[in-house]
């Protein structure tokens, strides 16, 4: 009944946004659960280059488990002399270099009448000098994944509300993402990462996102990336 229970029903979409270079590093389909949290931060930790990234998100608990499970320092708890009985399970706390800050939005009647930051991991001041320094932003949000949510059911029929084109089945759901995610990484201009051009100041070169994070170097066609045969 577990296993059904899992396949069945309602589903999200779990993903991790770069908000600079508008890159999508992984995202997992399923319930909102604690082990479902633990394993987007453990697929974002295995593609990333061993830098822990300034996280932010809503208010979902699970995600600080999920964030100490990975990056956390294990610190064993010696038994007291003289006790039997089981050793005391290690506890995990927060290297210094993991920032996380929660957005909480609190509502009332459906609807959103305040929003709230809270510090979860780190300190107030560094986290502000980060935000500083943001070239995206100056203060804790998640808009950025929302943003690209839209983008994702834009591009995505199987996430399309109310309609009978939505995904019986979570494979299928997620064989469909992995095919938008690379139209939208290599094919799709994004108008957030243009550059002026070097020899007019007048015109703009167009990129993907995989050109800003170094992935390619040009703009792929729709065939180029049917066609291309991964490793």
């Amino acid at each position: 009944m577990e296993k059904i229970l899992s396949q069945y029903g309602d589903a999200w979409v779990w993903c991790s946004f770069d908000s600079r270079i508008k890159v999508l590093p992984v995202f997992i389909v399923g319930k909102r659960t604690r082990s479902n949290a633990e394993k987007l931060i453990s697929k974002l930790n295995k593609v990333t280059n061993g830098t822990i990234p300034f996280f932010t998100s809503d208010e979902l608990k699970c995600y600080k488990e999920a964030l100490l499970k990975t990056y956390g320092i294990r610190e064993e708890i010696p038994r007291e002399p003289g006790k039997r009985g089981r050793p005391r399970k290690p506890k995990l706390s927060a290297p210094p270099e993991l920032k996380y800050a929660q957005v909480v939005k609190k509502r009332r009647k459906g609807r959103v009448v305040s929003i709230d930051t809270v510090i979860i991991f780190g300190d107030k001041c560094e986290i502000e000098k980060l935000l500083e320094s943001s070239p995206v932003s100056k203060s804790v949000n998640i808009s950025f994944v929302e943003r690209n949510n839209l983008s994702l059911r834009q591009s995505s029929r199987r996430l399309t509300r109310k309609t009978n084109g939505f995904s019986k089945e979570i494979k299928r759901l997620e064989d469909q993402l992995y095919l938008a995610s690379g139209y939208y990484h290599f094919v799709k201009e994004h108008s957030g990462l243009r550059q002026r051009s070097c020899n007019d100041n007048r015109k703009w070169n167009q990129r993907t996102p995989a050109m800003a994070a170094q992935l390619t170097d040009h703009i792929w066609s729709t065939r180029e990336l049917i066609v291309y045969r991964v490793p």
